[in-house]
């Protein structure tokens, strides 16, 4: 007799999978991390004077409060389970970013970039113990709907609703802040909406799974994000060569039907964008049509200004190969080495740059921590794309290779859009990616190597205190941009900076309160000199002070 199909029902990473039951620890750490991937795309301030970290600063703490509780939460698990080749690089790549923030010129740009690194590993590594504990699906399940919320957020933004959690430069970013940081949530996280749609239990969390597909698609269609588009034709070339991949996926026609399915509803959202009137104004007549056209165009615009920024970045990394230049420092020293009428050099701020990141994960790592620590993480990564394709060419189950499936989709989604924009720098992708490659690689196999188990223990949970640190440092900057937003005064200003010292805007402005005569105001001066050495307004205002 042959043994019956394999089904969708069987829960994932379950018995035999988990020997034991879930630790009343691991329970809640699920709880934390499923708190943190739905805070995370909410949290916003409404101080619009900073309207970059209105968005971030906040993230930031919920990423680092979420990696701080979750690590803490899952020691225990990180004492039972075997160090991996892939753990061995991330922590490889941590030493050598903290390492090159130690002489980074401007140290708290280094501290909180180098948070950033930090607390998504130890996200990675909680939600990878909650998985091996049987929790794998209500994480998955929490993932795919903060990905929804943050895509529905978007679309409310772009069908006409206000809010001061929202920001009108970029729109429609909805809490997110940005159309292009939207987009790429909705691009990296297509895979895991498409997994929660396709293992659905009930019709109605299949219903809720083609919801959040949908939201995603329209989304993607009305943000224009190259970077973010080419990520998807990454997960549909993913899809279209992994399925036939798996021997089990090939025979089961109820994942074939439903993907189908899926795949209809994604594109009738895709219509529902372009035929319902929406309250976004381009500068052009069609431009989605435009924006396809320049998808890989590179002689003009935007794609010009990449080739320039990444060829400037580059020499950047020559000249720093081993360390950088230092986590975030790159808008302190990219003004070197910037070509003449540099698009990415700030038009209102001379000596700044526009953003404070470069558009490329990738490149960021190579100029800000150097070659070793780029390869690092570019090796991690690769192995655990190829444990995925391992465990899809192997898989017993329908399940099982549907799973591995959707880990080598989020990383191939997560490693295009970081070519061409900023990704795993940012808070939101920090904790949601990270969260979905530990969630979704928990059962890979993977060599071990040698770790005595309380090592493993003290790594965990000394990350964790810096994930802490981290949220205590983020609100302390919250609390410096209430300071300065509420026009308190000079003594508001002083306490802001005291709790903010990094901050150039509120130095900056403390010494044009206070006048280059006084001691108090040359000092602010010279720390906002210090902090962005080639700003125009800091060195005029530090030179006037020798």
């Amino acid at each position: 007799m042959n043994p019956p199909e394999a089904t969708l029902t069987t829960p994932l990473f379950q018995r035999p999978y988990a020997p034991l039951p879930p630790s009343r620890a691991e329970r809640l750490a699920l709880r934390v991390l499923q708190a943190g991937a739905l805070a995370v795309v909410l949290a916003a301030a409404t101080y619009r004077v900073f309207e970059l970290d209105r968005f971030f600063v906040p993230k930031e703490a919920v990423l680092h409060l979420t990696a701080c509780l979750a690590g803490l939460l899952t020691l225990g698990a990180a004492r039972r389970g075997r160090a991996t080749r892939v753990d061995a690089l991330l922590l490889g790549f941590l030493v050598l970013g903290g390492v090159s923030a130690v002489f980074a010129a401007n140290p708290w740009a280094a501290a909180r970039s180098l948070a950033v690194s930090v607390s998504g590993v130890v996200v990675f590594w909680a939600s990878r113990g909650v998985a091996r504990a049987g929790l794998a699906r209500p994480l998955l399940a929490a993932l795919a709907l903060a990905v929804a919320v943050g895509c529905a957020a978007a679309l409310l933004q772009a069908y006409g609703v206000r809010s001061d959690f929202f920001s009108l430069n970029r729109a429609p970013g909805g809490t997110l802040g940005n159309r292009n940081f939207v987009a790429h949530l909705a691009a990296f996280g297509l895979p895991v909406v498409l997994l929660a749609g396709l293992r659905a239990y009930r019709p109605a969390g299949f219903l809720l799974g083609a919801l959040g597909l949908a939201l995603a698609a329209a989304v993607l269609f009305l943000t224009r994000s190259r970077a973010a588009w080419l990520a998807v034709v990454a997960v549909v070339a993913v899809l279209l060569l992994g399925l036939p991949a798996v021997p089990p996926l090939r025979r089961h026609r109820q994942t074939l039907g439903r993907l189908l399915v899926l795949l209809l509803v994604a594109g009738a959202g895709v219509a529902a964008a372009l035929l319902v009137p929406n309250s976004l104004r381009w500068r052009s007549d069609n431009p989605y049509l435009e924006s396809a056209r320049g998808l890989v165009n590179y002689q003009e615009g935007s794609g010009r200004g990449r080739l320039i920024q990444y060829r400037n970045s580059l020499e950047m990394a020559l000249e720093h190969p081993l360390l950088g230049v230092g986590p975030g420092n790159w808008p302190v020293r990219y003004p070197d080495h910037a070509s003449p009428r540099d698009p990415s050099l700030s038009g209102s701020e001379p000596g700044t740059t526009s953003n404070p990141w470069p558009s490329s994960d990738w490149v960021a790592l190579l100029a800000e921590r150097g070659i070793p620590a780029f390869l690092l993480l570019a090796g991690a990564f690769a192995l655990l794309g190829a444990g995925a394709w391992r465990r899809m060419r192997t898989a017993r189950d329908a399940d099982e290779g549907l799973v591995a499936l959707t880990l080598l989709a989020t990383l191939a989604a997560a490693g295009i859009a970081g070519a061409f924009d900023a990704v795993l720098l940012l808070p939101v992708p920090a904790l949601l990616v990270w969260a979905a490659l530990g969630a979704l690689s928990a059962q890979e196999p993977s060599r071990p190597v040698p770790a005595v188990p309380g090592v493993r223990v003290l790594v965990v949970l000394l990350l964790s205190l810096a994930a802490g640190a981290g949220a205590v440092k983020s609100a302390g900057q919250l609390a410096a941009m209430a300071l300065y937003a509420g026009n308190g005064g000079r003594a508001a200003l002083e306490r802001a900076a005291r709790l903010d010292p990094g901050n150039y805007r509120i130095r900056l402005r403390l010494a044009r309160s206070l006048g280059t005569r006084s001691e108090r105001g040359c000092a602010h001066a010279r720390a906002a000199h210090a902090l962005l050495p080639n700003a125009a307004a800091a060195r005029r205002l530090a030179d006037a002070c020798d």
